[in-house]
C-alpha cells in the first residue's frame, strides 16, 4: 500500500505514551475498545467505528491524535459476539442499532465511562466515521450532550430519526462530507443544515468536491489523499479550539 502523507506523518511522529485494547463489558456482555494516550493531554477524544466494528482503522486514528496530544479511546458499539465480515454482517449490526436507540445510547455511554475514567479529564469531544457519525450525532441530541465539547463526523450519517429534534443548545458540530457521497447525499446535509440552522446551533459544514464516501479509509478504493488532508485538518482546528488544553 502506497503511504499517504497522514499516514507517513503518523509513523514517523512519536508513539502514544501507553496504548492498548480495553476490554469491557455491558449488560454481560463484552467488548473491545482502544485507548492511547497522550503525554499531557489536552482532553479526550471520543472515536466511533465504522460499520464494520472497532478496527486498526480507528487504532491508528487514535494513535495520530495521542501524538497530537489528545488522548484517545475507540469504543466498541457491537461487541465480541456479533459478525463483521460481511455485507449482510454489518447491514444486520448497524440495523439492530439504528432501530434501537436506547441501546445505541447505552453503548456510547459505557464508552464515555471508560474514556473518562482513563483520561482523568471531563474534556471530552466526540467523533465518528460513516455509521459512527451517525452515532455522534445520536449522542449530541441526548442526554448525553453536555458531557462533550463538540461533535464531528467524517462521512458520517447525517439523518435526524422520526421523533428526534435539534434544541439549539447542543455543543459545537463540524461535519466533513465528501461532495461525490451517493450514500450519504447533499440533499442529506441540506436537511440537516436547515435543521440546524432553524434550531440555533453552532455549527461547520466542510464539503470535499469529488470525494465518495468512506474518503478518510487508508488503502481503500474510495480513498481520497486531499479530501483525508483537509479533512484531518479542519479537524484539528476544531480540537484546537473546543479543547484547547
Amino acid at each position: 500500500m502506497r503511504l499517504t502523507p497522514l499516514l507517513t506523518l503518523s509513523l514517523m511522529a512519536a508513539a502514544p505514551a501507553f496504548a492498548a485494547d480495553v476490554s469491557y463489558t455491558v449488560d454481560g456482555e463484552t467488548f473491545t475498545g482502544y485507548w492511547a494516550e497522550a503525554s499531557n493531554p489536552k482532553g479526550v477524544v471520543l472515536i466511533v467505528h465504522d460499520w464494520d466494528g472497532m478496527t486498526d482503522y480507528e487504532r491508528q486514528r487514535a494513535d495520530m491524535l495521542a501524538e497530537m496530544g489528545y488522548s484517545a479511546f475507540a469504543l466498541d458499539m457491537f461487541g465480541n459476539d456479533t459478525p463483521t465480515e460481511t455485507v449482510d454482517h454489518r447491514v444486520a449490526a448497524t440495523g439492530a442499532l439504528y432501530k434501537d436507540r436506547e441501546r445505541m445510547r447505552i453503548l456510547v455511554e459505557a464508552g464515555i465511562e471508560q474514556a473518562l475514567e482513563r483520561s482523568g479529564t471531563d474534556q471530552m469531544l466526540v467523533t465518528g466515521y460513516c455509521f459512527g457519525g451517525a452515532v455522534a450525532l445520536e449522542m449530541a441530541r441526548s442526554d448525553m450532550a453536555d458531557k462533550a465539547k463538540g461533535f464531528a463526523t467524517f462521512h458520517g450519517g447525517l439523518s435526524t430519526p422520526e421523533g428526534q429534534s435539534w434544541s439549539g443548545d447542543e455543543p459545537p458540530i463540524l461535519v466533513m462530507h465528501g461532495g461525490a457521497d451517493t450514500s450519504i447525499t447533499l440533499q442529506d446535509v441540506a436537511t440537516l443544515a436547515g435543521e440546524l440552522e432553524q434550531a440555533g446551533n453552532t455549527y461547520t459544514i466542510e464539503i470535499y468536491s469529488k470525494a465518495p464516501h468512506a474518503f478518510t479509509v487508508f488503502g481503500s478504493s474510495r480513498y481520497q489523499e486531499r479530501a483525508d488532508t483537509e479533512s484531518w485538518e479542519a479537524f484539528s482546528n476544531f480540537l484546537n479550539e473546543h479543547l484547547p488544553g
